[in-house]
């Protein structure tokens, strides 16, 4: 995939910090062995993929990126059979 900029955007880096915080809170409450704040922290791992995913829909995340010599389905006539 050279010359693409898939997950660097502010989206994808948002929605993975958040997540790696939830995953690193997960982690340290399964350590000292607290099921309440485990669940917390994998809470905290939905809300990255929410947020980012939030963020996306704004438009902070991959615009749509299209060859020119291979547009969009919408834009082509669709197969058809022949019998």
């Amino acid at each position: 995939m050279a010359g693409s900029s898939h997950g660097h955007t502010p989206a994808a880096w948002t929605g993975v910090i958040i997540s790696f915080i939830g995953f690193c809170v997960a982690s340290m409450f399964m350590v000292i062995a607290s099921p309440v704040g485990f669940w917390v922290g994998m809470g905290i791992v939905l809300l990255g993929g929410v947020v980012g995913g939030i963020m996306s829909k704004m438009g902070m995340g991959q615009k749509p990126h299209f060859h020119p010599l291979n547009p969009p389905a919408a834009g082509r006539e669709p197969a058809r059979a022949e019998s």
